[in-house]
């Protein structure tokens, strides 16, 4: 399921719950992950904020939260994830990335958080792969 928090806005983002689901598809099916289910709140950065501090207890915002379910009664369901709006574009702007690959990128991150794995190359280069893969197929790679 794909929650739109209330006032969250980004026009240079692939923001609507069909542009999101069909990244979300595309990043699924790039990480080999296909009818894998979780839920994704997409929010701005005082929501996340507010998740940082009560779930990681750290201050501020940040791009993307991943809280895998691990659930062996429901092994399709990954998890959820929160995405900042606010950062996707502040990022994208900043690192001079297309923003609608750096979204691609960060989901695709927060989506191999869900299915296990932790920082460091290899999660580095599925990143990557997963989030070209994706931009080329709906065309926001630039």
């Amino acid at each position: 399921m794909i929650g739109l928090a209330r006032g969250v806005f980004a026009p240079d983002l692939p923001a609507s719950r069909p542009e999101l689901a069909a990244l979300c598809d595309a990043l699924l099916e790039a990480l080999d992950l296909t009818g894998r289910e979780f839920d994704l709140q997409v929010a701005g950065d005082g929501e996340i904020a507010a998740l940082n501090g009560a779930f990681m207890g750290l201050p501020g915002p940040t791009n993307i939260l991943s809280f895998p379910a691990g659930d062996p009664a429901r092994p399709e369901y990954l998890g959820e994830m929160a995405l900042s709006l606010d950062a996707v574009s502040r990022e994208a702007f900043l690192y001079g990335q297309p923003p609608g690959l750096h979204m691609a990128r960060l989901l695709a991150h927060g989506l191999l958080h869900l299915a296990g794995l932790d920082h460091g190359p290899l999660m580095e280069s599925l990143t990557e792969i997963a989030a070209e893969a994706a931009a080329d197929r709906l065309g926001l790679a630039g």
